[in-house]
C-alpha cells in the first residue's frame, strides 16, 4: 500500500498515534512498546551476515520461531515456521534451547511461555509486535461482561471459548471459568465440547471465526449469535437477547482478515476467470459464505500443495503469507493472488523486522537478555488449564 506525499501540517501527533508507532507506552496495556538500546540501521549491508553469525554463536542454546506472516528477511533465520499453537509446541519440545526467540506478536510469545518450562526464556524481538485482535478483549471488559451475564441469570449455563489469538489474561479467564482454547483448525470441536458442558458460549475475542463456525459448519442460525460490545452499557445487549442467544460473539475482529468484503470476492472473480477463492474464517461472514474453500492458515498451505498445475487461486489472508506462496507455487504453474486489489500487511506482525532480529540475536549471544516475555504463575496455571482442555478435544 502505498502513502501519498502530503505538505507539512502543523498537527501534533495524538497519544495513540504515538503508541501506534511505538513512540509512547500505555501504562494500562497489556504488552509494552519500548525497545531498549540502539537498532542496527535497516540500510546496514551486514545485517543477514550479523544475524547469521550471532545465531551460529548461540548454536543450541537458541531456538528461532518464524510465523507464517513474517517478512522473508526474519523467515530466512526461522529454525520452524508454522501457526502460532504449532510454535508454542514446537518451542516446548525443545527443552534444551535456553532462548526462544519468536518472531510473531505478544499473545504467541505469551503461549511459548507458558507451554515452555521454566528455564527457558521467551524472547520478542519488538515488544511493540502485538495484536489488534488480541487487544479488543481486556481482562477488566471481560469480567464485566461475565458480570452482565451473571445479572441477566445466563453464567451458568455459559462456557467460554477463546480463539488462540487472545492475551494469556484472556485465557486463564476461560480457565477459570471452566472452557477451552480454540485454534482455526479445531473451532468447531472445541464449541461441540463446549455446548456438551452448557447452553450458550461465550466466544472470544474473534467474532468473525465464533460466527462462521457456528453457521457454517454447525448449521446454526444467525439469529442464534449476538454480539457484545464491550464499549457499550450491557454489551448493548438486553437481558432477553442473553437468554434467547447460543452463541455470544465478542465484538473483535482481525484488522486484516476484516478488510476482505464480498465486493472483493465478486471482483477477483470477475478479472480472473476460473479462480479458486481460498479464505481464513478471520473473514466476514458474507465473504466466507462467497468463498469455495475456507480454511485456516495451515489448511491454506496444504490446499495449494494439492492444487494442479495451471489452477489459479485468490486468497484472503495476510500478504507476506500470500507472496510467500505465490512464489513457491508459480514454478508449478499456479497462479495465487492477494484476494483484495489493496495491498496491506498486518502492520504489528510487520514490526518484527531484520534490525530487530539482529539487535536480539546480537544482545542473546552477548549475554544480556531482551524482550522477555513472561506471564506469572496464576495466570500461566489458568491459561495452561485451558490449554490442556483443548489439547484434550476427541
Amino acid at each position: 500500500m502505498t502513502t501519498a506525499q502530503t505538505p507539512e501540517l502543523d498537527v501534533q501527533p495524538t497519544p495513540l498515534a504515538l503508541l501506534l508507532l511505538g513512540r509512547e507506552a500505555d501504562p494500562k496495556s497489556e504488552r509494552g512498546v519500548e525497545c531498549p538500546g540502539d537498532l542496527p540501521s535497516p540500510s546496514d549491508p551486514d545485517l543477514v551476515e550479523r544475524a547469521r553469525a550471532a545465531k551460529e554463536k548461540l548454536g543450541d542454546k537458541v531456538f528461532v520461531l518464524g510465523h507464517h506472516y513474517q517478512r522473508d528477511e526474519v523467515i530466512q533465520f526461522a529454525d520452524v515456521t508454522g501457526d502460532s499453537f504449532k510454535l508454542a509446541r514446537d518451542a516446548a519440545a525443545r527443552p534444551e534451547a535456553e532462548y526462544i526467540v519468536f518472531c510473531g506478536v505478544h499473545f504467541m510469545a505469551e503461549s511459548a511461555d507458558i507451554l515452555t518450562s521454566d528455564d527457558q526464556k521467551v524472547v520478542l524481538p519488538d515488544l511493540a509486535a502485538g495484536c489488534s485482535m488480541a487487544d479488543m478483549a481486556t481482562a477488566e471488559q471481560v469480567a464485566e461482561c461475565w458480570d452482565v451475564l451473571t445479572e441477566a441469570g445466563v453464567a451458568e449455563q455459559v462456557v467460554p471459548v477463546s480463539y488462540m489469538n487472545s492475551s494469556a489474561d484472556i485465557k486463564a479467564f476461560t480457565g477459570r471459568h471452566g472452557g477451552t482454547i480454540c485454534t482455526s483448525s479445531n473451532a468447531e470441536r472445541a464449541l461441540d465440547w463446549a455446548f456438551g458442558q452448557g447452553e450458550k458460549v461465550l466466544f472470544l475475542p474473534d467474532q468473525h471465526l465464533g460466527r462462521n463456525t457456528a453457521v457454517r459448519d454447525m448449521g446454526m442460525s444467525l439469529d442464534d449469535c449476538v454480539v457484545y460490545n464491550p464499549h457499550k452499557p450491557n454489551g448493548g445487549l438486553t437481558a432477553e437477547q442473553l437468554r434467547a442467544a447460543r452463541m455470544i460473539l465478542w465484538r473483535g475482529h482481525c484488522s486484516v482478515h476484516g478488510r476482505f468484503s464480498l465486493d472483493s470476492v465478486n471482483d477477483v472473480r470477475e478479472r480472473i476467470p476460473g479462480v479458486n477463492v481460498l479464505v481464513h474464517p478471520e473473514c466476514r461472514h458474507e465473504v466466507v459464505a462467497a468463498a469455495d474453500y475456507v480454511g485456516s492458515t495451515e489448511y491454506i498451505i496444504k490446499a495449494l500443495e494439492a492444487a494442479p498445475a495451471g489452477s489459479k487461486w485468490a486468497i484472503g489472508t495476510e500478504l507476506n503469507l500470500v507472496r510467500r506462496l505465490a512464489n513457491r507455487f508459480a514454478p508449478e504453474g499456479k497462479e495465487v493472488v492477494f484476494l483484495d486489489r489493496t495491498v496491506c500487511f498486518c502492520s504489528t506482525m510487520n514490526r518484527i523486522d531484520l534490525p530487530h532480529l539482529v539487535w536480539t540475536l546480537e544482545s542473546l549471544a552477548e549475554g544480556t537478555l531482551v524482550n522477555r516475555i513472561e506471564v506469572d504463575k496464576e495466570t500461566e496455571a489458568f491459561a495452561k488449564l485451558a490449554l490442556e482442555r483443548m489439547l484434550a478435544l476427541p
